[in-house]
């Protein structure tokens, strides 16, 4: 939450300095893969065995829960480059993350399987217990992940010169990222005709002047696609073979005067392809290099390999049949997770004045998160801290009601 606040509000972005300089980066893509390999591993089995009612179905879905809470936190500092170095040999893991995500979307749009209501929060499902209930918000939390891993895989791409010539194969050899991204643009998986957009986690009505406008979305798709179509090492690497060279030239039916008026950068990925359209470029050498491999996803499969039974009954047994005063003691955790006082210890440094500069001696008592050294700042820096003050107050409150939760 803290780091969402600080992107959004262009403030210091402390939090995702200190995962760059404390080499937690490959340790949070580490916890990214685990949730998503005890979802399709462990969770199944979990189903099966388990006698569902309402403080199970809710710990459940908190636990399905954490991988959009990762790939959030990931969406906000994947956007520096920094972020991507310090990534490591984790980026490929994260590569191929996305690209499960991005062909599962893909899949489920040519299928109709997108869902179509918005996902109720963690408070409303808590009083709800079937098996069917889970399933239909697990689906809905995977739709909402695949479309941030949408954000992550273009901030990758926009960093790709600064990343191992491994990541670029990874995204042009071996998953054909480019064909993947054609099926979206295609497809428009956020788009439900004319009439909605999922836009900022909902699906919200279009007016009709906004008909033919691109949403972030649709803009993080044909960035992707400039960045791995026109960088030069991108050009050299991929295949341009028939399959790849029809899949590429359906992108010509959608790059019509309106789109690239909104993204003018288009322009050039237009003259590309019309110049694919009329000669075969040479295929790539096959060079015998080495390559890394992306390793976690194995790693965690392979050491549990023949455990999953007995891991789920396990849970079963230990986690997911709370006592009340085991739930009600792990509420409270939940709601003390977000702590301005602790966030403000990560801090070396005294709070400074919003307005001044100077060492702060009171926070705004609305949002909790601006510092000011005396009335007279606070009045003068109202104008400015007005639009982030109520971003930051209306995230709190809702952060409470989803924690808001009842004996």
């Amino acid at each position: 939450m803290q780091a969402i606040l600080n992107a959004s509000a262009n403030q210091e972005e402390f939090i995702k300095d200190l995962f760059v300089s404390l080499g937690k980066i490959p340790t949070l893509i580490h916890a990214l893969i685990l949730t998503e390999v005890w979802k399709h591993k462990v969770l199944p089995i979990i189903c099966k065995l388990q006698d569902f009612n309402p403080k199970s179905t809710f710990l459940l879905y908190m636990v399905i829960h954490h991988e959009a809470t990762i790939i959030n936190l990931l969406e906000t500092i994947m956007y520096h480059k920094e972020s991507s170095e310090a990534a490591g040999d984790g980026v490929l893991d994260l590569v191929d993350y996305c690209h499960r995500k991005l062909a599962l979307l893909a899949g489920r749009s040519v299928s109709g399987e997108i869902p179509t209501e918005d996902r109720i929060t963690r408070t409303q499902l808590s009083d709800t217990a079937s098996v069917q209930d889970l399933q239909r918000q697990s689906d809905m939390l995977e739709f909402e992940i695949s479309i941030k891993a949408l954000s992550v895989l273009c901030y990758i791409t926009d960093h790709i010169e600064s990343l191992s010539l491994s990541v670029l194969s990874r995204m042009l050899c071996t998953h054909n990222m480019p064909c993947v991204l054609v099926q979206l643009v295609e497809h428009c998986p956020w788009n439900r005709g004319t009439l909605e957009k999922y836009t900022e986690g909902k699906w919200r009505p279009v007016l009709p002047e906004d008909q033919l406008k691109l949403n972030k979305h649709d803009g993080q798709v044909w960035m992707a696609l400039l960045n791995l179509m026109l960088k030069p090492d991108c050009q050299r690497k991929y295949d341009f073979n028939s399959f790849n060279k029809t899949q590429l030239l359906k992108l010509c039916g959608f790059l019509t005067e309106v789109v690239i008026d909104q993204l003018p950068n288009l322009l050039d990925l237009k003259q590309f392809l019309s110049q694919l359209a009329l000669t075969d470029p040479v295929a790539p050498k096959k060079d015998l290099i080495l390559e890394q491999v992306p390793e976690i996803w194995n790693n965690i499969v392979t050491e549990n390999s023949n455990k999953w039974k007995a891991i789920a009954k396990f849970q079963v047994t230990h986690v997911f049949n709370p006592s009340e005063s085991e739930l009600r003691e792990q509420a409270s955790r939940l709601a003390q997770t977000y702590n301005l006082d602790v966030m403000e210890n990560l801090i070396s440094d005294k709070p400074k004045c919003g307005a001044c500069g100077r060492t702060g001696a009171k926070r705004c008592s609305r949002c909790q998160g601006e510092w000011y050294c005396n009335r007279e700042c606070q009045v003068k820096h109202w104008p400015k801290h007005k639009p982030a003050c109520k971003l930051m107050a209306e995230a709190m409150q809702r952060l409470q009601e989803e924690l808001n939760i009842s004996s």
